[in-house]
């Protein structure tokens, strides 16, 4: 068998349980989604095409977790069904090296990097930004919708809103009345001959455009009523608690575009002071397409000396592995935001272990030396496994 041939073979016994750990595992995370964006079908009336926008805008966000998590599981039944089946020995005594079993691991290492840097690089942001905007316009269109004629309606906070018809067709509003109470002291009300409803989904403003009407404005010590009249007249609608403070509050780290995040972090000035979510947010978002490559390091050794353990073993053993590696990273952000550590040094340090114990892992199985603290650990979990059975 030619070379180019061996690694086609393992390349395709990794690429498919890759693949199909990636559809499971996203699908895992977002069922944890599904019963709360039902609500919005069920007691709001949204329509079902715009949910499955919502579940679009996520999937980038997921698969940052899943893709890396899904390759590293893929390496691991690859190369523990490779070995269990004695294939890697006749690899061997063919003269194929665990260094050459390894290029097609490396080629697919990278493939699945540059994918997981587009989601967080370019893809995830956006996705975060167009899940916030498709809320507000959720929010906007009942705001549109639940106006009724001859209602009066008090959806919107501290404004009363009745109007006497509508044009469905053009969106009009004809004959509006708002009593307006935000003003404390001096509440107004407006009458207008027409109005129509505008959304602004980057800044998450609600506008009513009336036109051709006046305001009435009680003062206080006066007994007459100040009237102000005019052509076209802009009302800030709120529609509650919720979507007043995601109307005042500035975009998430998750949601501001990566060249926005990295001018921010570096200005021209060079004298601005690090913003430790900001830092934490623009490192991470270079750091988890290393995952693959790092994973692709551990998963060839592990996945050659735990081929005894079975496919649940090896789901354990990469989920170990997957979780130490973020929950280090998890532990190095809490360092830079509770204790003021440099971003840049915390969260690559662990990137910088993962990989060096890697090169010592992969070094020992293409040497064919065991593992020992590995064996170790799987002794231990075979015993709780047998102990429990």
């Amino acid at each position: 068998m030619s070379i180019r041939r061996i690694h086609r073979y393992i390349a395709r016994e990794i690429g498919v349980p890759t693949l199909l750990a990636l559809v499971v595992f996203t699908f895992v995370l977002l069922m944890g989604r599904i019963l709360k964006l039902m609500e919005l079908v069920i007691n709001k009336g949204v329509p079902a095409i715009e949910i499955l926008q919502l579940f679009s805008y996520l999937i980038p966000t997921f698969l940052v977790i899943t893709l890396p998590l899904a390759f590293l599981l893929g390496v691991m039944l690859g190369f523990g069904r490779l070995s269990s089946d004695s294939e890697i020995i006749a690899l061997k005594a063919s003269g194929v090296s665990l260094y050459y079993m390894f290029k097609p691991v490396l080629a697919l290492a990278v493939l699945t990097a540059l994918l997981t840097a587009l989601l967080t690089l370019v893809l995830g942001p956006a996705g975060n930004r167009a899940f916030r905007e498709q809320i507000f316009n959720i929010a906007a269109k009942r705001a549109n919708v639940g106006i009724q004629p001859h209602v009066f309606n008090a959806e919107f906070d501290d404004l009363v809103l009745y109007v006497d018809d509508e044009d469905e067709e053009n969106n009009i509003f004809k004959g509006v009345m708002i009593s307006d109470q935000r003003t404390g002291s001096s509440p107004s009300i407006i009458f207008a001959q027409q109005g129509r409803i505008f959304s602004d989904p980057e800044a998450l403003t609600l506008t009513l455009r009336i036109e051709n009407g006046a305001i009435h404005r009680a003062t206080p010590g006066k007994e007459a009523d100040q009237i102000i009249r005019f052509s076209t007249y802009d009302v800030n609608l709120n529609m509650g608690q919720q979507l007043e403070q995601a109307e005042k509050r500035p975009p998430k780290p998750a949601e501001i575009r990566s060249r926005e995040l990295a001018k921010t972090l570096f200005p021209d000035s060079g004298n601005k002071p690090e913003n430790p979510k900001l830092a934490i947010e623009f490192h991470s978002r270079l750091i988890f397409p290393l995952a693959p490559l790092l994973f692709a390091l551990i998963g060839v050794p592990l996945g050659v000396h735990a081929q005894r353990s079975g496919r649940s073993g090896n789901f354990s053993i990469a989920l170990f592995v997957f979780l130490s590696y973020y929950l280090s990273l998890s532990l190095a952000e809490t360092l830079v935001v509770e204790s003021g550590f440099p971003a840049a040094f915390s969260l690559w340090f662990p990137s910088l272990l993962f990989f060096i114990g890697g090169l010592i892992l992969f070094h020992r199985a293409a040497q064919e030396r065991r593992l020992s603290l590995w064996d170790q650990v799987l002794s231990l979990w075979k015993g709780r496994k047998g102990g429990g059975t």
